[in-house]
Order: C-alpha cells, then sequence, then structure tokens
C-alpha cells in the first residue's frame, strides 16, 4: 500500500494560503500504541515481520532511533496522555502490581490523578473530536473512565490485557474482561479479534462525524501482542518455519538489518542476556513448538499493521488522510512473562481452571495461550539488553515513527533523545493547542494541576534542531524498583535480581545501546553526578523505595487475589488461624498433663 504523496498543486496552493495569512486547517492526529512491542519488532527497524503500512508510514515521516518510554504499560500510557512523570501524575505503577506500604501514599494508587489533564482534554475544549478504541488500564471507576478523561466516543479494555477472541480475562486475578463503550459496561461481537474490532469502531466513530468537518483526534492503543499472543491462521501461518534457527540467530540478525536500515551504528555492540536459554539443547519437538510461539507472535504483529492498513485506505476513501498525521509507537519493550514450559508450574494450572490450552496444533487460536518467553522477548528487542519491567534499554527504547503530509519532514531518522512525555506537547503544537485553561469538566479547579514536562518533538522533525534536550538536561525513571536517569548521551541504570545484578551501571547509550561497557569506573565524576541527580529526582518526585523482597509478578498474583476473593480469603485465613490457635493450646496442654 502506498500513501498518497501531497501533490505540487495543493503545496502551492498552501503557500498562497500562507501569504494571504489564511490559517491552515487543523490536522487530524492519529495516535497508534502497540503493546508490548520490542525495539526490532516492525520491518523499518529491522524485522523480518512483514508491516507495510508502517514502513510506507515510517519511509514518508521520520523515525526516532533513541525514544523511550517506561518499561510498564500503565505508567506510560499516563505519561504518554498527560505529558507529566507517572510519579506525579498518579500512576507510578501498574495498579495490580503496587505492593500495600506504597498504596498508602496518593501518588501510588495506578489510577490516573486528577491532577492532570489528558491531551485528549485539551484537544477537545479546542474543537477536535477525540475518540479512544483500545487498551485503557488508567482506572474503570466512572469518574476515570475515558469519557471523563476528555473522550468524546470511546472503546476501551479496563484491564491489564484480555483474551483476543472472546470476552474473557487472560489471567485469574480478574473474574472477568472489563470492556466499556463510553463509559458503559459492553459486551464484545460474536465475531471479535481485537486488532479488527478496534480499528472497526475507530471508522465508526470517525465515520459519525464526518460530515461536520471538524478535525479529530484519535487513540488507538492496541491489544497486540500482549498477553495472550494470539493471531488469525493465515497471518501465523506466514511465519512457520521462520524462526526455526531460534532465538539467538535472530537476533544476531535482527541487530545486522538495523546497522544496514542506519537504525544503529555499524559497530554496535550487543551481549547475550543470561535469561537466554541454548537453543540447540532443546529437544526437536520443543524446538518446533518455540519457534511456532514466536511465528504466532509475527502473526499478530501482522495483522496489526493490516488493520492499521484498512485506517489508512479508510481515510484516503474519505478524503481525510492528506490531513492526518499519524504517530505510531509501543507503550514498552517486549514482554518477557511465559514460562518455557508453559503447562508447567503455576501458569499451567490456572491456566487450565481458566480453559485455555497450549497445545500446539491451536497455538494462537481462540481458547490458546501463548507467550514468547524471555529468550525470544531479547531477540525482539535486539540489539539491545532487558525487556519489559526492566530499566535495561529493552525496557524502555521503542520504535517511534511520525508521519503524514501537513508535516515538514527534513530527514528520516534521528537519533536525538526522545521520552514519552515528549508525546503530549508533540500533538498540542501540531494541533495549534495551548495547555492552558483545561476543561472544569475534567479537572476540580480547587486542585493544582501538574504541569507538564515533557517538550515537542517537531523541532527535530522539521531539523530545526537537532537536539530538543541539552547535554546538561536529565530525565528520571522508576519502576517497581528498577530505575535510570538519562543525562544527554549517557545513562545510570539500576535492575534488581533476579534478572538484574542490584547494581547500578553507566553507559553511553548513542554508541552502545546495548549496554555493553560499563562506564562507571572509567568515568568516576560522571557517575557521581548522575547519581546526585537520581537522588534528587526521587525526592522532588516522591518516589518511594520498593519493600524488602518486593517481586513485581508476585506482588500482582497476591493483590489480584486479595481483589477478587478478598472477602472469601479473609473468611478462609481467619479459620485456617482458629484453627491454629487451638491447635497450639491443645498441644500446650498436653505437654503440661505430660
Amino acid at each position: 500500500m502506498r500513501l498518497p504523496t501531497r501533490p505540487i498543486a495543493s503545496i502551492a496552493a498552501a503557500l498562497l494560503c500562507s501569504s494571504l495569512a489564511f490559517a491552515a486547517p487543523q490536522p487530524n492526529i492519529v495516535l497508534i500504541l502497540a503493546d508490548d512491542l520490542g525495539f526490532t519488532d516492525i520491518a523499518s527497524y529491522g524485522s523480518e515481520i512483514n508491516t507495510p503500512t508502517l514502513s510506507q508510514l515510517a519511509n514518508d515521516g521520520i523515525r526516532f532511533t533513541n525514544y523511550h518510554t517506561a518499561a510498564s504499560c500503565a505508567p506510560s500510557r499516563a505519561m504518554l496522555l498527560t505529558g507529566v512523570d507517572s510519579h506525579r501524575n498518579g500512576v507510578p505503577n501498574i495498579p495490580e502490581a503496587i505492593p500495600p506500604e506504597q498504596k498508602l501514599h496518593a501518588n501510588y494508587q495506578g489510577t490516573l490523578g486528577h491532577n492532570v489533564v489528558t491531551v485528549a482534554t485539551l484537544l477537545r475544549d479546542a474543537g477536535y473530536h477525540t475518540y479512544m478504541s483500545g487498551k485503557w488500564h488508567l482506572g474503570q471507576t466512572p469518574d476515570l473512565l475515558p469519557g471523563q478523561r476528555g473522550f468524546e466516543r470511546s472503546v476501551a479494555m479496563a484491564d491489564s490485557g484480555a483474551d483476543n477472541w472472546e470476552q474473557k480475562p487472560y489471567l485469574p486475578i480478574y473474574e472477568k474482561a472489563n470492556w466499556f463503550e463510553d463509559d458503559i459496561e459492553t459486551n464484545l461481537p460474536a465475531d471479535f479479534y481485537s486488532s479488527r474490532f478496534l480499528v472497526d469502531k475507530t471508522i465508526e466513530y470517525i465515520d459519525s462525524n464526518l460530515a461536520d468537518a471538524e478535525p479529530f483526534f484519535v487513540y488507538l492503543p492496541f491489544q497486540a501482542v500482549h498477553l495472550p499472543v494470539q493471531a488469525p491462521q493465515e497471518f501465523t501461518d506466514r511465519y512457520l518455519g521462520v524462526y526455526d534457527q531460534g532465538w539467538s540467530e535472530l537476533r544476531q540478525q535482527r541487530r545486522a538489518k538495523a546497522i544496514e536500515l542506519g537504525i544503529i551504528a555499524a559497530d554496535t555492540p550487543m551481549q547475550a542476556m543470561h535469561t537466554t536459554d541454548d537453543w540447540h539443547s532443546l529437544s526437536a519437538d520443543q524446538r518446533r513448538y518455540q519457534s511456532k510461539r514466536m511465528a504466532v507472535y509475527a502473526g499478530m504483529v501482522e495483522a496489526m499493521d493490516f488493520h492499521i492498513g484498512r485506517l489508512v485506505e479508510y481515510l484516503e476513501t474519505t478524503q481525510q488522510l492528506d490531513n492526518t498525521i499519524f504517530i505510531f509507537t509501543s507503550d514498552n519493550g517486549s514482554e518477557p512473562g511465559g514460562a518455557a514450559d508453559p503447562e508447567s508450574g503455576a501458569l499451567g494450572f490456572f491456566l487450565g481452571l481458566m480453559d485455555y490450552d497450549t497445545d500446539y496444533d491451536n497455538l494462537g487460536l481462540k481458547g490458546s495461550w501463548n507467550s514468547i518467553g524471555p529468550s525470544f522477548a531479547s531477540a525482539s528487542a535486539s540489539p539491545l539488553a532487558y525487556y519489559k519491567f526492566h530499566a535495561g534499554e529493552g525496557g524502555l527504547r521503542v520504535p517511534l515513527i511520525i508521519s503524514g503530509t501537513p508535516l515538514s519532514v527534513a530527514a528520516p531518522m534521528t537519533d536525538a533523545f526522545a521520552y514519552v512525555t515528549d508525546i503530549t506537547p508533540t500533538i498540542l503544537e501540531l494541533a495549534g493547542v495551548s495547555a492552558a485553561n483545561p476543561s472544569s469538566a475534567e479537572v476540580n479547579n480547587s486542585v493544582k494541576l501538574e504541569p507538564i514536562i515533557g517538550r515537542s518533538l517537531l523541532p527535530l522533525v522539521s531539523a530545526e534542531k537537532s537536539r530538543v534536550y541539552s547535554s546538561e538536561d536529565t530525565i528520571g525513571y522508576e519502576i517497581g524498583g528498577n530505575a535510570a536517569l538519562f543525562q544527554g548521551d549517557y545513562k545510570i541504570t539500576y535492575n534488581r535480581g533476579p534478572v538484574g545484578d542490584n547494581r547500578w551501571h553507566l553507559f553511553n547509550i548513542a554508541i552502545d545501546p546495548g549496554e555493553t561497557n560499563d562506564l562507571t569506573l572509567a568515568m568516576p565524576e560522571k557517575f557521581a553526578s548522575m547519581q546526585q541527580h537520581y537522588q534528587q529526582y526521587i525526592t522532588s518526585n516522591n518516589v518511594l523505595p520498593v519493600p524488602e523482597g518486593y517481586n513485581q509478578i508476585t506482588q500482582v498474583f497476591v493483590n489480584g487475589m486479595l481483589q477478587r476473593f478478598g472477602t472469601q480469603l479473609t473468611i478462609i485465613g481467619a479459620l485456617l488461624l482458629l484453627v491454629l490457635v487451638f491447635g497450639i493450646t491443645f498441644l500446650v496442654r498436653r505437654i503440661r498433663r505430660n
């Protein structure tokens, strides 16, 4: 599919209008968010996965090769939509993973606070239609659903994830998959597949107001490629056998392609993650199974791209494409969840209770539960280290494409540092909308609003500037005890065990995005200075330490079970305690008699 280029006549007309002091029409803006998509998971960043729509957007726009987000979904989404740090907007971690000690603090609720205003509210108040279709995960009480946060129309999945084929939770921590349309609980259609459904709804919403010719803002957060990884058979079939050489070979291939494309430098070093298994130690049946898991993942990525293409075609057919700007990115790096043998352990037990199967023949289809695990997740993030949840580049650095006819794109890509809080100010500048005077419909006027801290990326698009952050500016980050601070080309990072080593490291991520060469001893003054800046960040933003022994996955399970079965668990716990007390009393009496 070829996106139409702007004809010379229309450029001349635009220049004429400018010379006559006529205001240019406000552009439509489509913000597309993939879920758990790794750094090299699309073709324009080095992938073998066929993503023609995104490739064309990349070819017609600009690719950011040094863009960073949070390493977990809800904090990323909150920063993306507000331009405010996650520790100030109420979402310092996904709500499912926040320990009770932190929940006592107002900024650790895991839901979008009323001290921030969304970009949707600001655009709506400026005359835009605002639509959302996809994963929300920022709160599901009536005051926190999309309709109360600036969206005129919305269909929203409120949880951290859900099945892609039916209205079904993907983990036992949820009683049901919570879907809302226009803030009212809704049921999914019988022929539901997530990527198709979300684009169908987006087209429906845009089409409903087509006649008034007002600009629109679309927020399209896909479920792809979040757990459970599922795809229509025709997409999976295209990748059967592609991954038979394993994850280490794929990681090398992705690195080589990213170098060829100019995404990373030719001498970019890369190291193997210690969580990557030895492919050749697996049996033939195990290799066959793992290869298909990744084939389904690739099929899910291509299916997402296909449905994005349907949206592009609709906009072209309705003569809106020439006035539409696309922003595409991911909420965090690739997802390492899922055991090497998905039928083993606690996960296998719960999947059986939830009527999921992991059979080879059904993998990716309705009723199946699939993931790619840490080994293929490392390949997905190639050549970076780590993945989702962690503060390594593989968790934080993801694709970002900005494209559209109204833009004046001066270069095909930029290696300038950019951060997730930059998306909201970029959108506002594109629309010519001020961040001042938000609507009282979203914000209680007695609440002090947090200012936007991000910076517009448009100077990078037009090449007016080569950087929007100076070598002295700092960006702090923390989620679940994993932490980082960026300053110029440098980054200090801390990753907790068991995947991390519980130590701070210093890297030059401009020349070493794979984080292979720790500069802590070579640059002690730089390291100490950045450590001091990080301490200032945690103090200024009320960043709380995680409790001793904190484990995010365990906390998600505990919180989820308490929320779903709290009353029953309390009764069971009380009964067990009563039995224990009576038992101890009985034993004490017997000992005294003897």
